[in-house]
């Protein structure tokens, strides 16, 4: 019998799943609007379905042996979606459960960032670490810690939330409610907002001047970069000494071997590693001082907030065989 988990990715736009066998191998993977849906019923219905009708597909020795979700808000321990700022239903949302009930097996629900830091350890480049951190920059920022080899999650369930300490008390305003926060300023939205503000301050030409907020992207940025525009550099080096001071405080709360930098700004490679690198060695402890990686997911790929929500399944087992053994 091979055993297989179902991975789902639960993002502001669109919700991706799949399923995953332990080696990491995809053998279905799709997707569904999130925003299509006004209630979270039938959310949850539509999600079930293509769920049902993937199964059917897999070969007969095949079986479900867990589910694994990753999604902003994500409690580790309730097993809801708390209070999400990016998506439409609010309250508290009891995924894990109602998953359970519908396919009568395991499911383990975390925040995006923690199931991409358990996908690290068990598919990345963080294999044979006990003690990392990884820092997804997409919309927002999130962050997930492994420390000992065991995921945080908190007494509440939501530790990490490094993309919610404060930059600026009385800076750049956050869907969070608070003003500040390190994701509003180092995140694919928040370059945008560098770009923004860098664009009105210079009188240099740039090449992202005449483009639309909402039309702006981060490889756009990137590429103008890499062409030279003044405006884009300066808000990858902007950006960078944020993030690398912040690291900085970060390292001293958990000592980690490596931090991980994974999503869409983290694909800008040198432009957003270099001054991150440095702004954080510049403002490390000297104790720490060219001790702490900075390094690329090795999850850059479509398939890895499925690789990433999948690999909780996985984690989940293997700690609730070795509490048995």
């Amino acid at each position: 019998m091979t055993e297989l988990t179902i991975g789902i990715d639960i993002g502001g736009t669109n919700t991706k799943y799949g399923i995953v066998d332990r080696s990491g191998r995809v053998h279905l993977q799709g997707n569904i609007p999130t925003t299509q849906f006004e209630e979270f019923q039938d959310y949850f219905d539509a999600m079930a379905s293509v769920l049902r009708e993937g199964i059917k597909q897999l070969p007969a020795n095949s079986e479900i042996v867990g589910i694994g979700i990753g999604a902003a808000n994500g409690n580790y321990y309730t097993g809801n979606i708390e209070r999400a700022t990016n998506l439409k239903w609010k309250g508290v949302l009891p995924l894990a459960n109602m998953f359970t009930s519908e396919f009568g097996v395991p499911c383990i629900l975390t925040n995006d960032a923690n199931a991409a830091a358990v996908g690290e350890m068990i598919y990345g480049n963080a294999k044979n670490m006990k003690d990392f951190v990884v820092i997804t920059l997409g919309t927002g920022l999130g962050s997930g810690f492994v420390c000992g080899g065991v995921l945080l999650n908190g007494h509440h369930g939501i530790a990490g939330e490094v993309g919610h300490t404060s930059v600026n008390p009385a800076g750049r305003y956050c869907n969070c409610g608070k003003r500040g926060c390190l994701e509003t300023y180092v995140s694919a939205t928040g370059i945008k907002r560098t770009v923004y503000k860098l664009l009105a301050d210079h009188l240099e030409p740039s090449e992202l001047r005449g483009i639309s907020f909402d039309h702006l992207n981060t490889k756009m940025i990137t590429e103008a970069a890499l062409r030279g525009d003044i405006v884009a550099q300066e808000a990858f080096e902007y950006t960078g000494r944020i993030l690398g001071m912040k690291l900085a405080e970060t390292v001293v709360h958990t000592d980690p071997e490596a931090i991980f930098l994974f999503g869409g700004l983290a694909q800008a490679g040198d432009l957003i590693f270099k001054p991150t690198i440095r702004h954080m060695e510049a403002n490390l402890m000297p104790l720490f001082r060219g001790k702490i990686k900075v390094l690329p997911s090795a999850m850059q790929n479509q398939a890895a907030p499925i690789l990433g929500a999948s690999s909780l399944v996985w984690d989940f087992l293997d700690k609730k065989k070795s509490v048995l053994a």
